[in-house]
């Protein structure tokens, strides 16, 4: 969890007097903001997806105001705050590695100011397979045959080179990607909550959006907090994203949370520099050295309704029994676990951009297992789209409509 208050004190710094009076709502092919140097926008949810997209809406509208809205009282409270990040190219789905790539020179090389130490330090990733798994090391080689450093197929006795604790004998193929890096998540998330503030926007934590409604051309917005106005509205609420729409008169875009367990064992002692975060080439089990200790999941997605998600004893044994089965870790007990929420959306890419029925009610859900090192692009593309404007360089090329609301219901 990471830690953060309201700015001067003021839970919501905009009441209901600040929605624009305008006489109707714009048809939604006319909806574009980009001109107006007093745009308001309002932000729902504090992890890094709401944190990064907040962040980037006062980079890319430096006239805007933009409040972002958390319903904890501290930030990243849930799923962001709980995360085993790596950087990964061969991760995810096709529209989603575009984010990937367009994230991948801010967490390098991040904004002057807003970090203290490097978000990144180098970890390879190591999938591995028994016999019967051998065509997933063939989809995982193909997946990442196009990237910089690409997938590298290993000998087991070079696999457990890469993790020593490996059963060679239980390693029937292996493969490598080189080039990933462990990701400092809290430092992230505080990166774009310091850019946020350099840039003017607001925090309001402990103040849970109830329901939104139009207003003229604007929404009038129900918090904990009070009423509050804004011109746009981005719904950045993870597992809780279906529900902000409901709430806002909005379709849902059929969100499913994903219950995923992790927990902390004794590591095995001396020396693990170098080690690789080592994971079932089918995310049946993962396990990575974290200090003296092991962090390691089960990798599991059980559906669950939006929640702040705790750890099943059940998942917690079966990893254990899937981990000491593949491995020499021989873990007996447990330091501490927990568990986090993974949302995806029906094909498993990030919903990203305004609604298509709905131009002012702006989407950025669906991170499912990849969203913190997509936020910077994930973050950069909703600013983009949130007003009407222009793609960033870093979409030079790209087509992003796989990742667009619109694909849900047949609009693109």
């Amino acid at each position: 969890m990471i830690r953060e208050a309201a700015a001067g004190g003021a839970r919501v710094p905009w009441d209901v007097g600040h929605v624009p009076d305008r006489d109707s709502n714009p048809p939604p092919d006319t909806c574009n903001h980009s001109g107006m140097s007093d745009v308001r926008i309002a932000v729902v949810g504090g992890g890094i997806a709401g944190a990064s997209t907040a962040y980037h809406l006062t980079v890319v509208h430096p006239d805007a105001e933009v409040l972002l809205l958390e319903a904890e009282p501290v930030l990243a409270h849930h799923t962001t705050g709980r995360s085993a990040a790596i950087l990964a190219g061969n991760l995810s789905t096709p529209p989603n590695r575009i984010l990937t790539r367009a994230s991948v020179g801010f967490l390098r090389e991040p904004p002057e100011g807003l970090v203290d130490a490097p978000l990144l330090a180098p970890r390879p990733v190591l999938h591995v397979a028994t016999a019967s798994q051998s065509r997933f090391v063939d989809e995982l080689l193909e997946a990442g045959s196009g990237l910089p450093s690409p997938t590298a197929e290993l000998t087991p006795g070079e696999a457990v080179a890469h993790f020593p604790p490996l059963r060679k004998e239980r390693v029937d193929r292996a493969a490598l990607d080189a080039d990933c890096y462990d990701l400092d998540v809290g430092a992230l998330h505080q990166a774009y909550v310091r850019g946020l503030r350099r840039g003017g926007g607001r925090i309001a934590t402990s103040t849970r959006v109830d329901a939104a409604r139009r207003d003229g051309a604007g929404w009038r917005v129900a918090t904990t907090e009070g009423d509050m106005g804004a011109d746009v509205v981005v719904n950045a609420a993870g597992a809780w994203g279906d529900l902000v729409a409901i709430s806002a008169g909005v379709e849902p875009v059929g969100l499913q949370p994903c219950r995923r367990t992790a927990f902390m064992v004794n590591g095995p002692g001396g020396d693990t520099t170098g080690w690789a975060f080592t994971i079932d080439v089918e995310h049946r089990w993962y396990t990575k050295d974290d200090g003296p200790q092991m962090l390691c999941s089960l990798g599991e997605e059980t559906p669950s309704e939006p929640c702040d998600a705790r750890p099943a004893e059940v998942d917690v044994a079966l990893a254990i029994d899937r981990i000491n089965a593949a491995t020499t870790l021989d873990i007996r007990s447990v330091n501490s676990a927990w568990a986090g929420l993974r949302t995806f959306a029906p094909d498993r890419s990030m919903v990203l951009g305004p609604d298509p029925a709905e131009p002012a009610f702006v989407w950025c859900v669906g991170q499912g297992g990849c969203g913190i090192q997509t936020s910077p692009g994930a973050g950069r593309l909703v600013a983009d789209l949130a007003l009407g404007g222009d793609l960033s360089a870093a979409f030079d090329g790209a087509d992003v409509s796989g990742l667009l609301p619109g694909r849900l219901r047949g609009h693109g």
